[in-house]
């Protein structure tokens, strides 16, 4: 379907992509793997269009059509979410239009057997045809079934969008991807901002989905349960394994093992036949034989060990003055912007010296509350404190908000740095793995492992004796949220981080903030602790919308209980009567919108044209509205 052939991708005199190629093929669950900056990003816009390679070249088919959800993209303001979402269905809206224009022009003509009479029974039926493609179900329908299965309550589908947090509106952008029914879906690190529901959801959506996928994610269960092949991108070249990611780990360290063995004993044998060409080069009873090795030697295919990437950067954050022994101190916190109340009666307490972790629900107020300590957000009541000498540094979700694109790398650190530092930036910059040209890129084309470690960077410039840190860990591979961790623990300051890893917070904090439905709790101890006197076995568990039971002996069920049972199945009853009911209905409207159609593309002179055209329009909307209410219906009857 899609053809990447012989492409590179240069900087100046380094490459990026040196001649990879590889194909996608319809249908296809694809893993693209490797570190960050490795090029993925890169070559998602190379197939997408939005970059043109160096060197080669990518074909696409015509009349391909390509979701593809970036990383970092624009979120539109002004519209609810269900009108922002069924923007989608536009060249729906416009080919209803013209089929009421078309069908209102047939009306009036009485020129049955003229071209342009003919031209515009075929424009009517090719209309009915694509429209009748659309599933028959309302886009109002289709757009609701995904927002909720992408995490959003129906409550909040009337919501502005600049009301939600920046992962809800990256919600927002995927349900339009989605519900656009391309035939290729280029996802960049997609579950970044998704809960454990959403995540599911989107997992059963995927494997589901009949077109093709290249997926970016540094989430080994997700590639698992959606991708059945993985290419690497390892130093500019592509390594192609037709198996999930767990099984190409395996299969690399095979390799690589086979390689080094294979590489190992050809350099044995190489040494003794350069040891048997030294010592008898000058003796004439030898001289065929040294004579057959010399040429055996330059004939030799000599094996290589393909490279790998070890580098890593090195972060130590700078000691921290010492500050009041209450960092943060929140009384009766009622938080939220003018459209909702977030949380309510909040009693927060931070003290020097504490590593904090918020965690809980996306939507809840984790982001919300890391305003309030920044001061960009006053609270609707209670009172805020900070303590002496509290000097805050902050790590922001949208770092693509708070980088200027138009900046080069060293610019960004140069513009906020003073002091001596200024004369250390490159060497700060090489210990985050900028060097060489890097240091000239430009913010706008960073991948996002790339401007988490330059936001990273950015906090080294100050000594900053409080870090809050709002999902740093989002964009970074494994090792370098090992870095990341470690340089945290060994922070001798007060440390805030909102997180959903329990990987990386496990053994660095030591109280937690539990966010949920509208309230705020404290919990003293590690992460292991806090799930342990939950009965939870993840911290995504506390990102269901029904947090799961203890594990307890099922007792036998009371008679109230059972009278509810009964009354239950009565109601299940009622609901699948009116299914059934909906269903014949829209088997006759649909067999009637049929008969009208046919009548429609070949009119005899008694044949009432507006009249069936108005009736045909009724039925539409009835057919419509049967399908919604049915499509709501089975989700009732289903849970």
């Amino acid at each position: 379907m899609i053809s990447v052939s012989n492409v590179t991708v240069s900087f100046g005199s380094w490459n990026l992509l040196d001649g990879v190629s590889f194909h996608i093929t319809g249908g296809e669950k694809i893993g693209l793997v490797g570190k960050n900056g490795a090029g993925k990003t890169t070559l998602m816009r190379l197939i997408t269009g939005e970059q043109r390679p160096t060197k080669g070249s990518v074909e696409r088919p015509a009349g391909v059509r390509i979701g593809y959800l970036p990383q970092i993209m624009e979120h539109h303001r002004g519209r609810s979410v269900m009108e922002e979402v069924l923007t989608v269905f536009d060249y729906v809206k416009e080919m209803e239009a013209e089929l009421a224009d078309v069908t209102s022009r047939l009306a009036d003509r009485t020129d049955y057997e003229s071209k342009d009479y003919a031209a515009l029974i075929e424009r009517l039926n090719a209309l009915n045809d694509r429209l009748a493609l659309e599933g028959g179900v309302s886009p109002q329908a289709q757009a609701e079934r995904v927002l909720t299965g992408l995490g959003f309550r129906r409550d909040e589908l009337d919501r502005r969008t600049e009301t939600f947090s920046q992962g809800w509106n990256m919600r927002i952008e995927l349900a339009k991807i989605l519900l656009s029914a391309p035939d290729v879906l280029l996802l960049d690190e997609p579950t970044n901002h998704l809960d454990i529901e959403s995540i599911e959801w989107f997992e059963d959506y995927l494997k589901a989905f009949r077109g093709s996928v290249l997926l970016v994610s540094h989430d080994r269960k997700f590639l698992d349960n959606v991708t059945g092949r993985t290419v690497e991108i390892l130093l500019g070249h592509i390594h192609d394994y037709k198996v999930p990611y767990s099984q190409y780990l395996t299969l690399r360290a095979e390799r690589i093992a086979q390689q080094t063995a294979a590489y190992e004993n050809q350099q044995r044998m190489i040494e003794k036949t350069e040891d048997f060409i030294n010592r008898f080069r000058y003796k004439p009873t030898k001289s065929n034989q040294v004579q057959s090795r010399i040429k055996a030697l330059e004939k030799l295919d000599r094996i290589e060990i393909d490279e790998t990437d070890n580098s890593t950067f090195n972060l130590r954050f700078p000691p921290a003055a010492r500050s009041g022994d209450i960092v943060f101190k929140g009384t009766d916190l009622t938080v939220g912007y003018p459209q909702k109340t977030v949380f309510s009666n909040a009693q927060i307490e931070i003290k020097r010296g504490e590593k904090v972790a918020f965690i809980g629900r996306n939507g809840e107020g984790k982001t919300t509350l890391m305003r309030v300590l920044m001061k960009e957000l006053t609270p609707f009541s209670g009172e805020a404190w900070y303590g002496y000498n509290v000097r805050m540094g902050y790590y922001a979700q949208n770092q693509e908000d708070i980088l200027d694109p138009t900046q080069t790398v060293f610019e960004t650190l140069d513009r906020i740095a003073v002091g001596e530092i200024r004369s250390k930036l490159r060497d700060l910059l090489g210990a985050f793995l900028f060097k060489g040209e890097d240091i000239d890129k430009k913010v706008s084309v960073l991948s996002g492992g790339e401007r988490a470690r330059l936001g990273m960077a950015c906090l080294m410039l100050q000594p900053y004796n409080v870090l809050a840190l709002d999902e740093p860990t989002n964009h970074m591979d494994i090792r370098s949220k090992d870095v990341l961790k470690q340089a945290l623990k060994a922070f001798d300051g007060t440390l805030i981080v909102v997180s959903h890893d329990r990987d990386f917070l496990d053994g660095l904090v030591d109280k937690l903030y539990e966010f949920r439905d509208g309230r705020v709790t404290e919990h003293l101890g590690g992460v292991e602790d806090f799930l342990r006197r939950r009965r939870l076995a993840s911290l995504q568990e506390l990102e269901r919308k029904t947090a799961p039971a203890p594990v307890e002996a099922v007792p036998v069920a009371p008679k109230a209980d059972q009278e509810a049972f009964k009354a239950r199945s009565k109601e299940q009853r009622k609901l699948k009567n009116r299914i059934d009911y909906l269903e014949k209905e829209i088997e006759k409207r649909e067999k009637r919108m049929g008969e009208i159609e046919k009548v429609l593309a070949a009119p005899a002179p008694s044949d009432d044209i507006m009249e069936l055209t108005r009736e045909y329009l009724e039925l539409k909307r009835a057919l419509e509205a049967d399908t919604e209410e049915w499509t709501t219906l089975m989700e009732s009857y289903d849970n």
